[in-house]
């Protein structure tokens, strides 16, 4: 009985190992037909580091990190989830435009550095260092200083 427990017990562990995360090196042209687009529409004039594909048991994702250190992030449909250029803003037609009038009217000497999104809220770092949690018919829904 021992031996089967084991041998269970070892098997489960294999599988586990092979189904874990799986990252790996693509070429920008691997992306998600959107996630291309999107590149050539608003970081036309980056070079990128890297492009990479993450994968799991139930997910797929991937991540383009360019040579300034800016970095997005898509999802399995070429959707971007995250956009970070903290060392210049966000480009402006790629905020949606509720975000982009509630900052630019409350916030006027920021700029939005960072912003994530899921099914739910979307999260914006600007760069007096204020983060704000909008829902997704883009409410606030929470500041932090």
């Amino acid at each position: 009985m021992k031996k089967w427990i084991l041998m269970l017990v070892c098997v489960l562990g294999v599988q586990m190992t092979a189904l874990a995360d799986n990252d790996k090196p693509i070429q920008i042209g691997q992306l998600p037909t959107k996630a291309q687009t999107f590149i050539t529409t608003y970081f036309k004039n980056h070079k990128v580091a890297l492009a990479k594909m993450e994968s799991g048991l139930f997910y797929k994702s991937y991540d383009v990190i360019f040579t300034n250190g800016e970095k997005l992030e898509f999802d399995k449909s070429g959707d971007w989830t995250e956009i970070q250029c903290k060392m210049s803003e966000v480009p402006v037609q790629a905020v949606p435009a509720e975000i982009r009038s509630y900052v630019s009217s409350t916030y006027p000497d920021t700029k939005i550095i960072q912003i994530e999104r899921d099914g739910k809220e979307y999260d914006v770092k600007l760069s007096n260092r204020w983060e704000i949690t909008f829902n997704n018919k883009f409410q606030v829904i929470d500041i932090d200083d």
